[in-house]
């Protein structure tokens, strides 16, 4: 049996695409065996001739790679990834449970929305209720309603998740 030393510990990384590659990089990606998460959501394009559901990029340029330090050039050698993300100087890794967090509002059927807007830090609350039940997150006033903000740091995003307020409790 070996032990895992830190540096051998699959991480989750933000990886930058080149812009509209997010899906080619995936697959790139998944092909070499790197577990790969690529948010999605249905959009309703317009065209001039038709409408069309279409799954597009949550974060547009991102997607997440699971891997350990010594596979970060094999990710940079993939066509369509243009860099990882850094953060203080330091490629920016995430906990497994901002990732688990965003699978689960990619699976609910809540209306979101991504902004670049750092939003001011407000109250902690968690979910009490609902297919979102025991997320945590940061309450903030926006279009003058209640609406939980999920940071995801590192990122320089903030997910924000419509939620009635008598889902939320304070902790």
């Amino acid at each position: 049996m070996t032990l895992l030393t830190n540096k051998d510990t699959a991480k989750w990384y933000p990886v930058y695409t080149n812009p509209r590659a997010e899906k080619q990089a995936c697959q790139a990606l998944v092909s070499k065996g790197i577990e790969t998460y690529l948010p999605l959501h249905r959009q309703l394009k317009q065209w001039s001739d038709r409408k069309k559901w279409v799954e597009e990029p949550f974060i547009k340029s991102y997607l997440f790679v699971r891997i350990n330090e010594h596979e970060q050039t094999e990710v940079l050698m993939t066509k369509g990834i243009a860099r990882f993300i850094y953060f203080s100087g330091r490629i920016a890794s995430m906990p497994d449970r901002q990732i688990d967090e965003l699978k689960l509002l990619m699976a609910s059927p809540y209306e979101l929305e991504v902004t670049a807007e750092h939003l001011q830090p407000g109250e902690k609350i968690v979910i009490k209720a609902g297919p979102l039940k025991g997320l945590t997150g940061e309450i903030i006033s926006y279009r003058s309603q209640k609406q939980l903000a999920l940071r995801l740091e590192n990122l320089g995003y903030s997910i924000v998740v419509y939620v009635a307020s008598s889902l939320l409790e304070r902790f």
